[in-house]
């Protein structure tokens, strides 16, 4: 398949020493939906940032579409649809207004112009609001415009940068539902960044997990999940024991990668069934009382944790707090 996407080695250093990205690379097929899943702080909008040109790495080459982002940058935002994690669209200005700058700035202009915005007003479902000042619109509504932007031109690749941040679920779902119609109905390459496991694992038919600027594994959503043999045990405590729950979870064999996160233990087993049994014994020897226990397939916080030592919950959470 045609490679629409090929970075090599990429790194990024902000002063005064953090290190975005740590040797990045990564290669998207055409047509596909690729998810870049990690914690905020990863590296996944410098990634964005490099293959859409807007700041160069320090060294590493990317071409998108064919062309090198470093030597002909013109020529790579002409292939390209960008939507980023701030709302793009002046919000005094009408949804229509918007998509009408947006072609202009592209050299559309005419009835070619006015036809392709009509369309895209009514692709996203923003046909009625078409005349109303983009202020007023909804969270999802002012991500679906943001979307009907970034498409407006045309674009072989559309970069998606945590698309759905901030949205409620039911604006959530219906992103969602948008970009799966352009890359089935359209073929559109898209890659999107998300630190949501349940949107990757929905969306994405290839995934690169990236964790301190790297990627440190990638594949199918249902390939890496399936990469890890056994169970995952979850086990809801009525109260936080770290020390006594930890104690007690260390005397179970054939029980590895145990968390303790608040008042949630979880584990991998070969077989669930088999230690569920003995992971209760063993916490009610310690006077640790559950409060439920749940036995399912990995999944990709599993998978996280597998390859890059810490839970997904764990490494956001310490992102936040180095930068509050």
């Amino acid at each position: 398949m045609e490679v629409a996407i090929d970075a090599n080695e990429l790194i990024k250093t902000y002063p005064p020493d953090v290190r975005a990205l740590d040797g990045l690379s990564l290669s998207v097929q055409a047509g596909t939906i690729f998810g870049l899943l990690g914690p905020n702080g990863a590296g996944k909008s410098t990634t964005v940032r490099v293959l859409t040109t807007l700041t160069q790495p320090d060294s590493g080459s990317a071409r998108v579409a064919g062309i090198d982002v470093l030597a002909d940058p013109v020529g790579v935002r002409r292939t390209i649809g960008v939507v980023g994690q701030k709302h793009g669209a002046d919000p005094e200005a009408t949804g229509r207004e918007n998509l009408v700058l947006q072609g202009e700035f592209h050299g559309i202009a005419g009835t070619q112009l006015r036809r392709r915005v009509t369309d895209s007003l009514e692709r996203m479902g923003l046909a009625d609001a078409a005349d109303r000042q983009a202020k007023t619109y909804s969270g999802g509504m002012q991500r679906r415009l943001d979307v009907a932007m970034g498409l407006l031109h045309g674009p072989q690749v559309l970069f998606l940068d945590e698309p759905t941040t901030g949205l409620d679920p039911e604006a959530r779902a219906e992103m969602w539902q948008e970009i799966e119609r352009l890359a089935g109905e359209e073929q559109m390459t898209i890659l999107l960044t998300t630190h949501y496991l349940e949107e990757a694992d929905q969306l994405a038919s290839q995934l690169a997990i990236v964790d301190r600027g790297r990627i440190v594994v990638e594949g199918s959503p249902t390939q890496l999940k399936n990469d890890l043999h056994g169970d995952t045990i979850q086990i809801e405590l009525t109260d936080s024991h770290d020390a006594s729950a930890r104690a007690a979870l260390d005397r179970v064999s054939d029980l590895t990668d145990v968390t303790l996160d608040g008042r949630t233990l979880r584990g991998h087993t070969r077989d669930g069934g088999a230690a569920i049994p003995a992971v209760l014994a063993a916490l009610d020897a310690h006077g640790v009382k559950v409060a439920s226990v749940t036995l399912a397939r990995p999944s990709l916080d599993d998978v996280y944790l597998q390859h890059a030592g810490r839970t997904f919950h764990r490494a956001d959470t310490a992102h936040e707090e180095v930068t509050a």
